[in-house]
């Protein structure tokens, strides 16, 4: 009974922003939850500056693959979080979902521009979403601990 709600996070491509948040997420709070992202157009891969700008944080994506929503319709599904709009309109209602989050962020795979300048808008959009992760992190922390002090 002890099952740890999934968290699934969804953008178009699954390819940057989702790995981005799914690491992270997993990071801050994956003792508490099971993390996965999904694309509704997967472009199966996982974007190299998306793993460096992750490795440089801490946190190791490289063994990520990209995959598609649809693996995760027969899953128990508690919240959908879409990190683009493109993901937040094909966005299916799954079976089990109670919560559903719109968070969206640039798309670094767009980045043009030297080397450099890419991975400032990766490590840009990386910081963002840092910031609200860890925010809804501690935020699910604290219900989960203010639930089992109300149960005791």
């Amino acid at each position: 009974m002890n099952e740890k709600p999934l968290v699934l996070i969804l953008c178009t491509g699954n390819s940057c922003r989702s790995h981005l948040a799914e690491g992270l997420l997993r990071q801050y709070a994956g003792d508490l939850l099971e993390v996965a992202s999904a694309g509704s157009k997967p472009t199966g891969y996982v974007h190299p500056l998306a793993v460096q700008v992750m490795r440089e944080a801490g946190v190791d994506i490289s063994a990520h693959t990209s995959k598609h929503m649809n693996e995760f319709l027969n899953r128990q599904v508690e919240t959908v979080i879409t990190v683009c709009g493109n993901a937040d309109a094909a966005c299916p209602l799954f079976p089990s979902q109670v919560n559903h989050h719109h968070w969206p962020f640039d798309d670094p795979a767009l980045a043009t521009g030297t080397e450099a300048e890419k991975l400032a808008l990766f490590r840009r959009v990386r910081d963002q979403i840092a910031a609200v992760f860890r925010a809804y992190a501690n935020g699910r922390r604290d219900a989960r601990s203010t639930t089992a002090t109300v149960t005791k």
